[in-house]
């Protein structure tokens, strides 16, 4: 993949950020916000775009934001939690979610 064709944006009308290569969306992370912080719920990324590191490029790009604004996150996005296990260095912008009830 050329990151240079790869562009993410939040969505915050759609409550996700989107991932789109040239006029084509390439993935997407759903999410719900509770106060400033955002709980990362979903990630998808369409067949024809698997294997590229789209996931990952998203992932990235979502965890540099919230610590570039002072924003925390909360993962329940199984794709981002594995990830972060391999990319521990970004543990300072996770919180954990309310316990349950």
């Amino acid at each position: 993949m050329d990151d240079t064709d790869l562009t993410i944006t939040d969505d915050r009308a759609a409550l996700r950020y989107e991932a789109h290569l040239g006029d084509d969306l390439a993935g997407f992370v759903e999410y719900r916000l509770a106060g400033t912080r955002r709980i990362l719920l979903h990630t998808e990324v369409p067949p024809a775009f698997g294997g590229r590191g789209i996931g990952a490029a998203m992932a990235r790009h979502i965890l540099e934001e919230a610590r570039a604004t002072g924003t925390r996150v909360t993962v329940k996005c199984p794709f981002i939690r594995t990830w972060l296990e391999r990319h521990p260095g970004y543990a300072d912008v996770v919180t954990p979610g309310p316990a349950p009830r």
